[in-house]
């Protein structure tokens, strides 16, 4: 083991078993979470010394540190299954150090382990192996008590008839690859090889070829790599592909994909939340809502407004961020308004930067927020540090933005109510009495959609937190699938009386992992998980 770590450290041992001497003409190169060097300095330095014997190959002992030779520099197409000592031949194949070609290169692993029975750290390397992930079925409509039946690994179909439409939905957060590059520092812990575009692009695919989804929402879309493959490959999957880029010099952005075969599109409304005029919307995230329509027998079909987002990362700036969902809310208000006065089912997917029960989460789901000496730093809840503890401005926004406290552009805040022959009604007097409160209060920030999460963040039996993202900061929730639900579902929220006239059905979701999951096969991403978020999956049922 002395002599593996001198290996690690660049030096070989002497051939007396005292000192040390440089073993390596350069100093390895860091790739990832490992280090390379070529081969023929291995070879010439310690192939005839004590140290092969140290050397061992991937698959024999996963958690024991080894020299590997990785396949993308590695030129023969195979591996040898067993450890190896100085000029030895392997029992399967006749092999020798001499037919690596020069310009190999040698993998060598970042970890250290005093023996081989020491368990590794959470964050050490582990087993290359895939963690499945199962159809949950819920059976209530109501998802914090959601119940699991038949065949757990079954995909659960969408059926279409006369009086129900079911469709799939996926948000995913597929990490940029310029934003990959930009903070290396997040991804210490993977192999340099499962972070290039080239490895990853064809792991995205497979993925949304296997879940097969209706709409797919994808965040952290890069530019270049949309026009030229990411939207030609889906096309050719059946997607008709609607794309915002962030402003700015930002190279990504989100995009909204949907089945020609399951869909008509009716309007696309792009949201840009940076404002030149107004100091605090200095920030280049976007949103982008699209109103769908339908393909059924039934001619009466409502639509489905369907909105993808990427809110501002930055823990500290918790005023921007409720801003710019406001600002998003606004347009799915605008989008989503039918004729009498309700509003049509409603699919808001994106990564909001927030995690389960912080303020900002908690107003996407109870229609409600009262922000009267909230700190800016509180607003997402990623960091419960003393920084950013300004309070939140009263009100967050200045009145040039147009948006009103109800989170509505303020064209649409509806006529003023007329007082008829017979005085005002009871429902006419309670809809006067909410815009009073709201105007008594501006501290309180409102809106009228009835929300619910697809996923419920925690384990009901452990209550172990969901995760969406991992990497070596942090493994939390943050990417989210909210959705109308039905007005059965939701009585006595906030917002309830103008809910939505059908509101959606969950079906089915795809269950989330654990930190501890992810963990297990190396966070993200990995060999089989192309991006540093999970895949977010949902089955809806709309009622015609």
């Amino acid at each position: 083991m002395e002599a593996w770590r001198c290996v690690r450290r660049g030096y070989g041992r002497c051939v007396v078993g005292r000192g040390r001497y440089s073993m390596f003409p350069h100093h390895p190169k860091s790739l990832g979470g490992d280090w390379t060097t070529p081969w023929e300095n291995l070879q010439r330095c310690c192939w005839n010394r004590h140290i092969s014997s140290c050397m061992r190959w991937p698959g024999h002992y996963s958690r024991a540190p080894y020299p590997y030779f990785s396949s993308r520099y590695f030129a023969l197409k195979w591996r040898p299954p067993y450890l190896f000592a100085s000029r030895t031949q392997f029992p399967y194949y006749t092999w020798r150090p001499d037919h690596l070609n020069q310009t190999s290169l040698i993998h060598l692993s970042s970890y250290v382990m005093n023996t081989e029975g020491d368990e590794p750290s959470s964050k050490r390397r582990k087993h290359q192996g895939m963690i499945k992930r199962k159809w949950e079925y819920v059976c209530n409509h109501n998802k914090e008590n959601a119940k699991i039946q038949g065949d757990e690994n079954v995909d659960p179909t969408c059926e279409d008839s006369e009086d129900k439409f079911d469709f799939s939905v996926m948000s995913y957060n597929i990490l940029s690859q310029d934003l990959l590059e930009d903070n290396s520092h997040l991804y210490r812990h993977c192999r340099r090889p499962v972070l290039h575009w080239s490895f990853r692009f064809p792991n995205i695919l497979k993925e949304i070829k296997h879940f097969d989804a209706d709409v797919l929402c994808l965040q952290e879309v890069q530019e270049d790599h949309y026009g030229k493959e990411i939207r030609p490959s889906l096309e050719s999957l059946g997607y008709h592909c609607e794309y915002k880029m962030r402003t700015g010099r930002k190279p990504d952005g989100c995009a909204i994909c949907f089945k020609h075969s399951k869909f008509s599109l009716l309007s696309v409304n792009p949201v840009e939340f940076y404002r030149r005029d107004i100091p605090l919307l200095d920030r280049d995230n976007i949103g982008l809502v699209l109103l769908l329509q339908p393909k059924t027998a039934c001619a009466t079909s409502p639509a489905i407004c369907v909105a993808n987002t990427h809110l501002l990362y930055n823990p500290r700036r918790g005023d921007i961020k409720l801003t710019q969902l406001a600002m998003l809310l606004a347009e799915i208000s605008s989008v989503a308004h039918q004729k009498d006065g309700s509003f049509c089912p409603i699919v808001m997917c994106g990564d909001f930067n927030s995690v389960p029960g912080s303020p900002l989460y908690s107003f996407i789901k109870e229609g409600r927020l009262n922000y009267e000496g909230l700190a800016i730093g509180k607003v997402s809840g990623q960091e419960q540090s003393s920084r950013g503890q300004r309070i939140l401005s009263i009100p967050i926004w200045p009145p040039n933005l147009g948006i009103s406290q109800n989170c509505v552009y303020e064209a649409q805040q509806g006529p003023k109510v007329a007082e008829s022959d017979g005085g005002l009604t009871q429902t006419q007097l309670e809809n006067t009495e909410v815009l009073v409160t709201a105007e008594k209060l501006p501290s309180s920030l409102q809106h009228h959609f009835s929300l619910s999460s697809v996923y419920s963040h925690y384990f009901p039996d452990t209550g172990i937190p969901e995760v969406t993202t991992c990497h070596s900061r942090s493994a939390i929730t943050v990417d989210y699938i909210f959705y109308s639900a039905e007005k059965e579902g939701v009585a006595g929220h906030p917002g309830a009386e103008v809910a939505s006239a059908g509101g959606l059905k969950l079906l089915a979701r795809l269950s989330l992992l654990t930190e501890q999951d992810l963990w297990a096969v190396n966070g993200l991403p990995n060999e089989n998980s192309p991006s540093d978020h999970l895949p977010l999956l949902a089955k809806f049922r709309l009622e015609l």
